[in-house]
């Protein structure tokens, strides 16, 4: 099922965060995580690509989801 790239934009004290890695762990797929409070140019790509400031922000692909929503996560992955 590994066949697209993830990444995840997170903050240490994000629930939702916790969540979505969770969720991807539970499934078994790897991903990228970024924690947007240590690395300011990846938290500056990532409110470019969204225009927002919150996480989780999650890269499918190139395609994005923003906050856990589990349904477009899964039907990104092709799992709904």
């Amino acid at each position: 099922m590994q066949h697209l790239k993830i990444k995840i934009y997170t903050t240490p004290t994000c629930p939702y965060c916790r969540k979505a890695k969770e969720y991807f762990r539970s499934l078994g797929l790897k991903f990228k995580e970024v924690d947007v409070t240590k690395n300011p140019r990846e938290a500056e790509l990532m409110v470019k690509k969204t225009g927002q400031m919150g996480v989780p922000v999650i890269e499918i692909g190139n395609k994005i989801v923003i906050g856990f929503d589990k349904a477009k996560i899964d039907r990104l992955l092709g799992i709904s």
